[in-house]
């Protein structure tokens, strides 16, 4: 009997790649990707339905198409991806309520597979050198996206007592980057000139976006049950990405500062909220011995090929054109010398 996969959140580009992915894998019959908006990217042989995760359309939606497995992409790491800080909470959140609640009532499905961050063990200059999937009850405290994460494990978490005959695969990435996907981070680093903290050089691990919708893929067609940190080889620290990107740092005091938050609002370049400020602050590392012995991925890109990717597709080749320089130039000069220099 081939296998009926639901893809929740494919109007954004990972979750596109992914429903791309498994309407081409051998045994799954039928893909079908869930949105509140149509993708605009390709999604394969997929079926696209319409549905809010927030309200009962994902439940109807789940007992109209009877999956057997359920990948649950559509949780937002930014305010912007959602419009906001309080839809962002909803959709991430009550969201995920309503999918497990629904999922928990239909006698379809067999396995649930979760996108999860590693920001649900947050950042701070206590963190031990490596978090392990078993470490974020003694994770730092949380707030904003962090906070959201850590909900959503939870709940997925009860829903697993609740139906302890589906397996449930929580993957906990890095954050992602590549040639193609725009993210916080992403958008941070293509800055003509990058805000940095003062006497900090943050260390990080990356996964690459290939690597990322293929650890997805297993999860969805292997039985691999469990939580898994996601991670290519190797670390990053901040001053050597800056240098390998071409950008000029500009250290000060903080990144926490309404000035900052001013620059990425102004240039519509980034969201810069409180999760991206503690990670640019003091990074983040996780044990990846996990995903190797028992999820048994092995990522093709280290975290130095992964922002190789990056910035050879996205901080070469004429990105800083005369208004975005000028635009970030304009939006510094308020930082420095305290002027508002909005509306100008």
């Amino acid at each position: 009997m081939s296998r009926v996969v639901m893809v929740v959140g494919v109007a954004r580009y990972l979750g596109a790649r992914l429903a791309e992915r498994l309407s081409a894998e051998p045994g799954i019959g039928h893909v079908v990707g869930v949105d509140l908006v149509e993708p605009t990217q390709s999604i394969g042989g997929a079926e696209f339905v319409r549905a809010d995760i927030r309200t009962s359309d994902i439940g109807r939606a789940i007992d109209r198409v009877a999956p057997d497995t359920v990948v649950h992409m559509n949780i937002l790491a930014t305010r912007a991806d959602a419009g906001g800080r309080t839809p962002q909470k909803e959709i991430n959140v009550i969201g995920t309520m309503q999918l497990l609640a629904a999922c928990q009532r239909s006698p379809s499905v067999r396995k649930v597979v979760v996108k999860s961050s590693t920001t649900v063990y947050g950042s701070g200059p206590q963190a031990p050198a490596l978090f392990a999937e078993d470490m974020v009850s003694g994770a730092h405290a949380r707030r904003g996206y962090e906070k959201d994460a850590g909900e959503v494990e939870a709940y997925v978490r009860g829903f697993s007592r609740r139906r302890p005959d589906v397996g449930v695969t929580i993957l906990r990435f890095t954050n992602v980057l590549g040639p193609d996907i725009r993210t916080a981070l992403s958008e941070y680093f293509v800055l003509p000139v990058v805000p940095v903290v003062l006497g900090r050089d943050p260390r990080f691990q990356l996964v690459h976006e290939e690597d990322c919708v293929d650890a997805l893929r297993l999860a969805t067609v292997e039985h691999r049950p469990g939580i898994f940190n996601v991670a290519g080889d190797g670390f990053l620290v901040l001053s050597q990405a800056l240098r390998r990107a071409g950008r000029p740092a500009l250290p000060l005091p903080t990144l926490r500062s309404p000035f900052v938050g001013g620059i990425m609002k102004r240039t519509g370049i980034v969201d810069m909220d409180s999760a991206l400020v503690r990670f640019l602050t003091y990074g983040r590392g996780v044990d990846t011995t996990r995903m190797r012995t028992q999820l048994k991925f092995e990522p093709l890109y280290s975290t130095v090929a992964t922002f190789d990717a990056f910035a050879g597709a996205r901080t070469r080749g004429g990105l800083l054109d005369r208004d975005r320089i000028r635009a970030v130039e304009h939006a510094v000069r308020g930082v420095l010398t305290g002027e508002d220099t909005r509306g100008r």
